[in-house]
């Protein structure tokens, strides 16, 4: 192979920028190597520096656009110590000559105290959109095809979704690929359990970020045809007859330390409607169903359920309720682990569902640890949504909120997945398609973190395994929206009508 890769590092003037160029120097195939970094920082030797307003802005794609000289560029997206496997560079570069791909990304080890850890990453879909898709730290993409994609995006002026933007055109101009294969190390920077990533995109010094990305991904779908306008049907909150006015959905299983406490906070709740408490017990094997007898039997509001199902996941133990003869018209969520912050949360939900006559509504929820203390990072709103284009940026974002509340003939209608992880964003991202979510941004919820939550400290096939999941979720709502909008646009022929005569003979015009 000849040198046919230009690169870009980023570079703020630690030793490890400098070990990642000796094996780029190295590899044979690079023909320059360009520092991504800001004013008054040295060159290394044998590189050119390109000074940059920050690392993922648009400034500094079209500096990278304009810079490739070579048929490919290789792209180190963090300022991190890189260390290059067996003839890795190599393998890239095979690949993106023998497939024809546009971007190629690998598998790669995490250095933890000078042990490598493997860290297999997901494979690209179209349903990809989230801006935390993780390709690794290197990437190579077909210069020629990068060009292109940043012409797509025009002189948008991102700050920080340049990056985003430039992906996500590139995915219009040629294959991504994935090497499931360890072609490099590289040093961690985040070491922090997955829980206590889950809400980076809502914390609000990141609010700037959010614009910008939802700005990038409303473009990308316009492209598409994926885009919704803000066009919406509404329900009718007085069709049909229902045993109560509202259900508090409680799924459960083993939770025999938490679901007392959950049912109790539903049981306070103060409603001028009536409203019952069903749970579904999904075959508890650890006194929890002994705790939800007793609950039963003192007080007429709880339905207790065992599905004579045993394949339910948290999904098929929402079907089972939404489907039961005395679940109310509103389906109102409470997680077993959880509690509602005081006795008026679900009077104010259903008080949006008849102001809005939305289908589905989002509270907003304080983090607490087990003792109910407030716990960083605190009240997490989703304030990212609007109602204009909440819809559209959903398919960015990995979850909607809590508490969420459906009306129960649309839950009815379109149904829950029957897994454990996602079934709610799912089903979110199907009601939004056609109805309006009705939103509460002050904390009607409390969200307990403990041990015992499912995504406490996921490792790295089970986050990837979530994660796949939900973009597989967006992939097959992008189609339908795609879909949908091709419906709307195939307008029938008019039918030629022969002109009608007088009974002279004459036609009338």
């Amino acid at each position: 192979m000849n040198t046919m890769i230009t690169a870009f590092v980023p570079y703020s003037g630690n030793d490890a920028t400098r070990r990642t160029v000796d094996q780029l120097n190295l590899s044979g195939l690079v023909e320059e190597i360009i520092l991504l970094a800001g004013n008054d920082v040295p060159a290394l030797e044998g590189c050119t520096v390109c000074t940059i307003d920050g690392v993922t802005s648009a400034a500094t794609m079209r500096k990278v656009a304009s810079a490739a000289g070579t048929p490919y560029c290789l792209f180190v997206l963090h300022d991190t110590q890189i260390e290059f496997g067996q003839f890795g560079i190599e393998r890239f570069l095979r690949v993106a000559e023998t497939t024809g791909a546009g971007f190629v990304f690998s598998d790669y080890y995490d250095m933890k105290e000078g042990k490598r850890a493997p860290h297999p990453v997901i494979e690209y879909q179209a349903g990809s959109l989230r801006d935390d898709f993780n390709f690794g730290s290197v990437v190579l993409m077909n210069s020629g095809a990068m060009k292109k994609a940043i012409a797509d995006f025009g002189r948008e002026k991102y700050q920080f979704a340049g990056w985003y933007a430039l992906r996500l055109a590139m995915t219009q101009k040629a294959p991504f690929i994935r090497i499931d294969e360890f072609l490099y190390s590289k040093a961690e920077g985040d070491v922090r359990k997955s829980g206590e990533k889950l809400f980076d995109y809502v914390d609000p010094k990141n609010r700037q970020v959010q614009i910008e990305m939802e700005k990038a991904v409303t473009a990308h779908l316009k492209l598409l045809g994926g885009y919704l306008a803000p066009r919406f049907k509404k329900v009718d909150p007085a069709a049909g007859s229902f045993p109560v006015e509202a259900s508090v959905i409680i799924p459960v299983r083993n939770r025999v330390r938490t679901v007392g406490d959950a049912v109790a906070s539903a049981l306070r709740q103060q409603a001028p409607f009536p409203f019952n408490v069903i749970i579904v017990d999904n075959h508890s094997t650890d006194g929890t169903t002994d705790v939800l007898r007793t609950l039963a039997s003192s007080d007429e509001r709880v339905v207790h359920i065992i599905p004579e199902r045993d394949d339910l996941g948290i999904g098929g133990c929402w079907n089972e309720a939404a489907h039961h003869a005395l679940c109310g018209r509103y389906a109102v969520q409470l997680d077993s682990d959880d509690m509602y912050k005081d006795e008026t949360t679900l009077r104010k939900v259903v008080e949006v569902f008849l102001a809005e006559r939305c289908a589905m509504v989002v509270g907003t929820y304080q983090m607490t640890n087990f003792a109910l203390e407030p716990i960083p990072p605190g009240v997490i709103d989703h304030r990212e949504w609007t109602p204009e284009n909440g819809r559209n940026n959903a398919l960015r974002i990995n979850g909607l909120g809590a508490p969420r509340a459906f009306y129960t003939p649309v839950l009815r209608r379109i149904k829950i997945p029957n897994v454990s992880y996602g079934e709610d964003y799912a089903l979110g991202l199907a009601i939004s398609r056609e109805y309006q979510i009705g939103r509460i941004y002050e904390p009607i919820y409390l969200c307990r973190r403990w041990e015992g939550n499912t995504d406490a400290d996921l490792d790295t096939a089970k986050l990837n395994g979530f994660n796949a999941y939900k973009d597989k979720v967006r992939t097959l709502e992008l189609m339908a929206r795609v879909g949908s909008g091709k419906k709307r646009s195939a307008k029938p022929k008019a039918k030629k009508v022969a002109p009608r005569k007088h009974a002279t003979g004459k036609k009338r015009r």
